[in-house]
């Protein structure tokens, strides 16, 4: 085997209490060492690279040969200790993509909101009145698409987004009838997701949603004096007491599905547990998800270095109490942990950020397909049209892009295959470039992943059921992490 040394892109160790535990990179898996793995990784970590004789003379008197080489044999394998030519790190899915199995399509059915949120990023937003909408022509195409290029899938998801989509109401209508009719003809599922900001609510519409199950998200940003801080009418109303009074009539009639909310935390606004406890038990919302604003326009909505830190530190705050409830056997409700502890748990390897792209695209109002709906009305390039379909060469030519890591601190990175360089459009926003690694928060993203690795250690020690139990297997999990990084 010849000299042996450390691995360091490969391997990533957590401390949690008396426990050490080893991240595997490529595989995701997290591995508890035993006392020769851990005195093994210090012997390493302290020579740097030694013989293979030299490192069974460091446990002389601590551990028999044969225990020894069995841990070292352990290492090699995952490629946390090599020797000779090892490589630095474990070479990544290289093969290009050229197949784009869609299961989910967001539909912006028009760029016309009835709000107008101080923060929106979206570039083409406009007045209900003054915005563009999709036409039944345009999204009939859209569902066609997606049963061809989502062929191979049991189960499709049709998004409905905008600006506001109900205020294209009846084209929701239509389109739901068109999909399930299409759908069962050929034998597939078609389920229906809207994001909606609530104000147009009313029992009728919500007996109408409820029949068709969708999976309503709707964007709230907590108590009202939170919420009333962007979230304006397009007259500079507050919209608090309007939101929260549908929202309060919708969760207490909504039967078929899980209704979570959707905060965007702002610069003066990101109290992540205040928000968090207001939105999850003063409303009574199933899950509630945190979006910090960390890419803006120089607008001055987007949180600072301070302020960023200080949003992690409530989010950890609430991931001590996620911890807490699940090793009680209850559900929290914060999907931003809960996500990734479902990763973890299943061994997730991204090779990129998120779906957009390969199982997600999302079609603007003329009917162009965009990498997700973020970018609808923005100065990225599309990839084709429902007209005459995926563009695949160009959105091929992307996702490797997205996919290659060499030259760039992702390289070597322990959560690269968690993260794999973050949100395409943060990075678009912030660098004019949807490639460029998120590298204004990469560090506490690491800190955000280690706390993680840390809460599924000690739930998977103290309550493996309810890993079990509620990660991976819901619809709404299953829905959501085809559809966000």
């Amino acid at each position: 085997m010849g000299t042996l040394r450390l691995l360091d892109a490969n391997f990533h160790e957590v401390r949690v209490a008396q426990r050490r535990l080893l991240f595997h990179v490529a595989s995701t898996s997290l591995f508890e060492l035993d006392p020769v793995g851990a005195k093994l990784l210090d012997v390493l970590r302290e020579y740097r690279e030694l013989s293979e004789e030299q490192l069974f003379g460091q446990f002389e008197g601590s551990a028999g040969r044969e225990e020894v080489g069995e841990a070292l044999a352990d290492f090699c394998e995952l490629g946390v200790v090599g020797g000779g030519n090892f490589p630095a790190q474990i070479a990544r899915q290289s093969r290009p993509i050229r197949e784009f199995p869609l299961s989910t399509l967001v539909l912006n059915v028009t760029t016309g909101c009835n709000l107008s949120c101080t923060y929106c990023y979206k570039e083409d937003l406009a007045t209900p009145v003054g915005g563009k909408r999709m036409d039944f022509e345009t999204a009939c195409r859209s569902v066609d698409l997606l049963l061809k290029e989502g062929s191979s899938r049991p189960r499709l998801n049709i998004v409905f987004f905008g600006g506001e989509p109900l205020t294209n109401l009846p084209l929701i209508r239509q389109v739901v009838d068109y999909a399930e009719r299409r759908g069962t003809g050929c034998g597939k599922r078609i389920d229906f997701s809207l994001t909606t900001n609530a104000v147009l609510l009313n029992e009728a519409l919500v007996e109408y949603f409820d029949s068709h199950r969708f999976g309503l998200t709707v964007s709230i940003d907590g108590p009202k004096s939170v919420h009333d801080r962007n979230r304006r009418t397009v007259g500079g109303k507050g919209t608090y007491d309007l939101v929260a009074k549908n929202v309060r009539m919708l969760l207490g009639r909504y039967r078929s599905r899980p209704v979570g909310a959707r905060v965007t935390l702002a610069a003066g606004a990101f109290d992540a547990e205040a928000i968090f406890d207001h939105l999850r038990y003063d409303l009574g919302f199933a899950e509630v998800g945190l979006a910090p604003v960390t890419a803006g326009g120089g607008d001055g909505y987007e949180l600072g270095g301070t302020e960023l830190a200080a949003m992690f530190g409530g989010m950890k705050r609430l991931g001590a109490r996620y911890e807490r409830a699940a090793i009680a056997g209850e559900y929290l409700g914060f999907t931003n942990l809960h996500r990734l502890i479902a990763d973890l748990h299943e061994g997730a390897q991204k090779a990129l950020p998120c779906g957009a792209g390969v199982a997600l695209l999302a079609v603007d109002w003329q009917g162009r397909l965009n990498l997700c709906h973020r970018f609808t009305g923005s100065e990225m390039p599309t990839f084709g049209d429902v007209e005459r379909g995926i563009d695949k060469p160009r959105l091929g030519a992307l996702l490797d892009g997205a996919r290659e890591l060499a030259g760039r601190d992702c390289e070597t990175c322990h959560i690269r295959t968690l993260c794999s360089g973050g949100c395409y459009h943060e990075r678009y926003r912030r660098y004019g470039d949807p490639l460029h690694p998120a590298y204004h928060y990469c560090d506490l993203m690491r800190d955000w992943v280690d706390f993680a690795i840390g809460v599924y250690a000690s739930v998977a020690a103290r309550n493996p059921g309810f890993l079990e139990r509620h990660v991976g297997h819901s619809e709404r999990y299953a829905e959501i992490r085809e559809v966000l990084p």
